[in-house]
């Protein structure tokens, strides 16, 4: 009898150990799948800005650099002086054209000098007084003719001597006119369009040497600045990078299976860790990122491919000290 309870004792035991570790079996199973089985996916971007590139439309050597990496400036704020010696010797070329067509026009419209009006009134005044002579000689001439004392050939001779002095008078009167009135208005408008192609000229010059400094045009921080004091800059060659700090937003590559509530419109929630908070953010961009960006097969299990999705998001509050490059993380 005894040796019957030991026997039901020990099996009691037996039962109540594999209950036991099964109990544990399934605690433990329990704990894992709430801790590891449902890992949220993370989806991390970053900050990015704005960015406009400095450069010169003339080459030149860098004469002066007025920042540095580093600094923020404002519109109008000088960056870098250039030296250009070649477009301040155009400049004189230009301006010396400009002087020389000026003067031809000034001289179209003023016409003819004082003298020049006086000398052909003289030789109008003459050729008057010639013709004069020969009308008169004509009509003696013509009245002896007609009492039979004079022949017809001198007759011919004082007719056709008065015609020469009365076309003669004329070209002089044509002269003095012509003096008086001064340039025909074709060749003052001549003169008046050469004089507006040389200033033209010198407004062009005047653009370049403007380039020579380079002034900022919008607001933000320069972040890189790449030659360096003496060294020569090739016409378009970037001086330096300005990043415009108030136009900012995130880039997320996101597979097409996690673009639940991530469409344009779409507000989501992303944390910074350098701040350590979460900042609220509005999609403004979505893009395929093209065959040959990272997607992630699923063929192998008989369902499709996943492609990659390029999303951009702006923050919806400003967040002061937020830098480009910085780290945006969304867990789903």
């Amino acid at each position: 009898m005894k040796r019957i309870m030991e026997k039901k004792s020990q099996h009691n035991n037996i039962l109540l150990a594999v209950f036991a570790f099964a109990a544990v079996v399934v605690v433990v199973g329990v704990i894992g799948f709430v801790a590891f089985g449902r890992t949220p996916d993370v989806i991390q971007g970053e900050v990015e800005v704005s960015e406009y590139r400095v450069s010169s439309k003339v080459p030149g050597r860098i004469l002066e650099l007025r920042v540095q990496e580093g600094d923020y400036v404002k519109v109008g704020d000088t960056l870098a002086i250039l030296d250009a010696p070649d477009i301040v010797a155009k400049k004189a070329q230009a301006v010396g054209a400009e002087d020389a067509a000026s003067a031809l026009r000034t001289m179209a419209d003023n016409g003819a000098r004082r003298e020049q009006v006086r000398g052909a009134f003289e030789v109008w005044q003459q050729a008057k007084a010639g013709l004069d002579i020969a009308e008169k000689s004509y009509g003696r001439v013509q009245r002896l003719f007609d009492e039979g004392v004079m022949s017809a050939q001198k007759r011919d001779e004082a007719y056709a001597n008065y015609k020469a002095m009365e076309a003669q008078a004329k070209a002089a009167k044509s002269q003095y006119d012509m003096a008086v009135a001064g340039a025909r208005r074709e060749e003052r408008e001549a003169a008046a369009a050469q004089v507006r192609r040389a200033q033209g000229a010198v407004q062009e010059v005047n653009s370049y040497i403007n380039e020579t400094v380079q002034r900022a045009q919008m607001e933000g921080e320069v972040s890189d600045v790449y030659p360096k004091v003496g060294e020569l800059v090739g016409s378009g060659s970037p001086i330096m990078s300005i990043s415009v700090m108030d136009d900012q937003w995130g880039t997320f590559n996101v597979r097409e299976d996690q673009l639940e509530g991530l469409k344009i419109g779409d507000t989501f929630t992303a944390f910074c860790p350098a701040f350590n908070k979460d900042i609220r953010m509005k999609v403004y961009y979505i893009k395929d990122e093209g065959s040959y960006a990272v997607w992630k097969a699923t063929k192998s299990n008989g369902q499709y491919d996943l492609k990659t999705f390029e999303v951009k998001a702006r923050p919806i509050d400003k967040v002061d000290g937020l830098r480009p490059g910085m780290s945006l993380i969304i867990k789903r």
